[in-house]
C-alpha cells in the first residue's frame, strides 16, 4: 500500500520524543537514566494498598466518563486545602494522564488558523497538539538562567488571531516558578484580549523552597477562562499510573469533557479509587516524600558543582539544569547528551529539544534527580570523568 501523502504531516514529519529516545539509549548502553523524569524510589505504600484493594473490592468496569465522583470530590478537597480554590466536582474531568488533558484542551479551543502562544522551553507535546488541531504555535522564548516572563514579549506575540495561551508553572525543564507579578501580568493579558489559558500545573506540589503554589485560576477574571491541569503521577511520584485531570468552569468544563470522551472516554478505575484515597492522606506522608526529593536535589546539585558543572537555580520539579558553556564544555547540548550516554554511561536531556524556533539556547542539559543517593553519586562520578576527558 502506498503511504505517501496519507499520513498527517504532523506525524509524518515528527521525530521520536527526546525522552523516549534518551531512555532507549540508556537501556541500550546500560547507562544511568537521568534523562526521562521519574522517581526510582518506592511510592507511598498506602496508594499501592489502595489500588490492590480496589482491584479486589471495587468495580473493574467502565467508570463515569468524567471520572469517579469520589475522585473528583477528592480533587476538589485537595485544592481547597492546599491552594484555597473553591471547586465543584462537575468542574473536574479525570484523564489518562496530563498529556491527554492537554490534548483535550487544545482540541477544544484551538480551531484551524487560531494562534496559540507557547512559552519556550516547553513540554514537547504542546506544539504538535496545536498543529494537529490546525492551530499555529507562536513561541515566546524564555532566557536562562531565570526564564522570566515579560509583558513586552507577551504583548508582542498577541495578535487578533490569538485564542489560547499555554502556560506551565512550575516550569519544566528549568525548575523555575513564576512570581506573583508574572502571574498577574499573564492573567491581565488574558482578560484584556479575551484569551483562554491552558494552565499546565502538574508540578504544583513538587516545590522545595517554601513558597506555596498559586494557580492562575486565583487571579481576577481567570476562574472562567482557565483550564487547570494536574497530575497524580507528579504529586505521588507514580508516573506510570497516568492519572491526570483538567478543571474548568461552566461551558468550558462541558466542552473539554466532550473532547475527552472521544480520546479515552475513561481511565483505569482501580487507580482512580487509589488516587482518591491518596489525596486524602495526611500531609505528613507526602511531605516526607517531598523532603526526600529535596535532599536528592541538593545532593545532585552539590555533586555536579563539585565536578565542575555550572548548575542553574531551580525551585521545583524533579530536574536541575547545567550550563555547558559556563562549565567549560564547548559541545552543543545535543552532542553532549548523545556522547554522555555512550561514553559516560549517563543519560540526560538536551534542553534545546524543548524549544522551537530560532532563539534556542544550545548549551543547557537537564538532569533528573529523583534517584537513590548511590545512583546520583555514581552518575556524578561518571560525568566528572567525562568532563575531564572533554577538557583534556
Amino acid at each position: 500500500m502506498k503511504t505517501a501523502g496519507r499520513i498527517h504531516p504532523v506525524y509524518a514529519e515528527m521525530e521520536r520524543t527526546v525522552f523516549d529516545r534518551m531512555s532507549a539509549l540508556a537501556r541500550e548502553h546500560g547507562a544511568i537514566n537521568l534523562g526521562q523524569g521519574f522517581p526510582d524510589g518506592p511510592p507511598p505504600p498506602a496508594l499501592i494498598e489502595a489500588a490492590s484493594r480496589a482491584l479486589h473490592e471495587k468495580s473493574n468496569q467502565y467508570p463515569p466518563g468524567a471520572g469517579l465522583i469520589e475522585l473528583r470530590e477528592a480533587i476538589c478537597g485537595w485544592y481547597g486545602r492546599h491552594q484555597g480554590l473553591v471547586l465543584a466536582p462537575e468542574q473536574v474531568t479525570v484523564t489518562s494522564g496530563a498529556t491527554e488533558a492537554l490534548a483535550a484542551a487544545v482540541f477544544t479551543f484551538a480551531s484551524p488558523g487560531d494562534e496559540v502562544i507557547l512559552f519556550q522551553p516547553a513540554y514537547d507535546a504542546y506544539a504538535p497538539l496545536v498543529r494537529r488541531a490546525g492551530g499555529v504555535p507562536v513561541s515566546i522564548p524564555l532566557a536562562p538562567p531565570h526564564f522570566r516572563y515579560t509583558a513586552e514579549a507577551l504583548a508582542a506575540a498577541i495578535t487578533p488571531r490569538t485564542r489560547v495561551v499555554m502556560f506551565n508553572d512550575p516550569l519544566n525543564p528549568a525548575g523555575t516558578v513564576a512570581s506573583h507579578a508574572e502571574l498577574d501580568m499573564i492573567a491581565r493579558a488574558c482578560v484584556e484580549h479575551d484569551l483562554i489559558a491552558v494552565s499546565d500545573e502538574v508540578w504544583e506540589h513538587v516545590r522545595f523552597d517554601g513558597v506555596p503554589h498559586r494557580s492562575l485560576m486565583h487571579y481576577p477574571g481567570m476562574a472562567e477562562r482557565t483550564i487547570k491541569i494536574g497530575s497524580a503521577g507528579k504529586i505521588f511520584g507514580l508516573t506510570g499510573w497516568k492519572i491526570g485531570w483538567m478543571i474548568a468552569a461552566g461551558e468550558l468544563a462541558t466542552a473539554i469533557s466532550r473532547a475527552h470522551q472521544f480520546l479515552t472516554y475513561a481511565t483505569a478505575v482501580p487507580l482512580q479509587w487509589a488516587v482518591a484515597e491518596g489525596l486524602s492522606l495526611p500531609d505528613a506522608v507526602l511531605d516526607g516524600q517531598r523532603a526526600e526529593w529535596a535532599a536528592a536535589r541538593e545532593r545532585l546539585k552539590a555533586g555536579l558543582a563539585e565536578a565542575g558543572f555550572a548548575v542553574l537555580p531551580n525551585a521545583a520539579t524533579w530536574f536541575v539544569t547545567a550550563d555547558l558553556a559556563a562549565s567549560g564544555i564547548a559541545l552543543p547540548d545535543r552532542a553532549f547528551s548523545e556522547r554522555a550516554v555512550v561514553e559516560a554511561g549517563v543519560a540526560t536531556v538536551p534542553v534545546s529539544a524543548l524549544y522551537q524556533g530560532e532563539q534556542t539556547p544550545g548549551h543547557l542539559v537537564r538532569f533528573c534527580f529523583t534517584k537513590p543517593a548511590e545512583v546520583l553519586d555514581e552518575a556524578v562520578l561518571r560525568l566528572a570523568r567525562f568532563r575531564a576527558a572533554l577538557l583534556a
